[in-house]
């Protein structure tokens, strides 16, 4: 009885001074879980051939990828930005690109023409040189550089699957 009564001293009194609640917040280093639902026909083109595409947003954002057969996708990282990209990644494969999306993307390739904006990781579109900016571009390379990171929205998927972008369509939202 008396082994029982300096227990509950301990457990009551002492622990109770030192920490009287759980902590309210995660530490930082804490890995996060987030989880999207994507259409389990679609599990394999995130996947991609032996894993290609799945390991390439694991490698680019640094959170650990897990997908249920039912299409339950369980995205696990430290970093709540990364895994909130990954999880836009997966998305936007599974679901594909929409009309009116707004994308934070790439410069992969300049062309006369205007320049190729990599949405997603093998998923480009095209900038025209006409919806670059508010006024008349006359050489793409005096606004974009490759590598550089633009907003861009979708203005159109045409019948071929080619995506339609415009940097202009936000200046002048």
């Amino acid at each position: 009885h008396q082994t029982k009564k300096a227990r509950m001293v301990i457990l009551n009194d002492v622990m109770n001074k030192t920490i009287s609640e759980g902590r309210t917040e995660l530490a930082p280093t804490a890995p996060k879980i987030i989880q999207t639902q994507i259409n389990p026909e679609k599990i394999g083109e995130v996947v991609g051939p032996r894993g290609k595409v799945i390991n390439k947003i694991i490698e680019d954002t640094g959170v650990s990828i897990d997908i249920e057969d039912d299409g339950r996708v369980f995205i696990c990282g430290v970093d709540m930005e990364a895994a909130n990209e990954a999880k836009r990644i997966v998305e936007t494969i599974a679901n594909g690109v929409q009309v009116g999306a707004i994308y934070e993307g790439k410069v992969v390739r300049i062309t006369t023409f205007g320049a190729f904006v990599e949405l997603i990781p093998g998923k480009d579109g095209l900038v025209h040189i006409s919806k670059i900016a508010k006024e008349r571009v006359t050489k793409v390379e005096d606004v974009l550089s490759e590598g550089q990171i633009v907003k861009v929205k979708v203005t159109e998927v045409d019948a071929q699957g080619r995506i339609n972008l415009s940097m202009k369509a936000l200046l002048e939202d």
